[in-house]
């Protein structure tokens, strides 16, 4: 039994090298260009033109970065069996594997919540816009 839980553990660092590879895409991207796009997202312009477009950017990159993020989910779902194996030889694999999970998680969750306040913020200016309109032409019908 020992040499067959040592043969899995052996397989499974085997298949982590493997997988490794797309961890370590999905780390760089996120490091070298999600984390600068979406601090780029912080500062929103407030016409409602400039935020229309910032809104159109950001979605041509929300694209790039749920497939990244899509990437690394389905990398981590097949390590997943490393939940089971609590040997010492397996433990700094396991570290890395959750230092993966947790950066992947942080940006994930960023990417949501950027994405719904942009929406909620081109809302918001949407609806001022039309109120807006609508007081200048209450204005107007009660000039005339």
């Amino acid at each position: 039994m020992l040499s067959n839980k040592r043969i899995q553990e052996l397989e499974l660092v085997m298949e982590f090298e493997k997988v490794e590879e797309c961890f370590k895409e999905v780390s760089s991207w996120i490091e070298n260009v999600g984390r600068k796009r979406l601090k780029e997202t912080i500062n929103l312009d407030d016409s409602l033109e400039m935020l229309l477009q910032a809104q159109k950017q950001f979605r041509e990159f929300d694209l790039i970065a749920s497939e990244c993020c899509r990437r690394g989910q389905e990398a981590l779902k097949k390590m997943d069996r490393w939940e089971d194996f609590s040997s010492v030889d397996v433990h700094s694999y396991r570290v890395k594997l959750q230092t993966y999970r947790d950066q992947l998680e942080e940006f994930c969750t960023q990417l949501d919540e950027n994405r719904h306040r942009i929406c909620e913020t081109v809302r918001l200016y949407e609806f001022f816009d039309k109120v807006r309109q609508g007081i200048c032409c209450m204005e107007e019908g009660v000039k005339s």
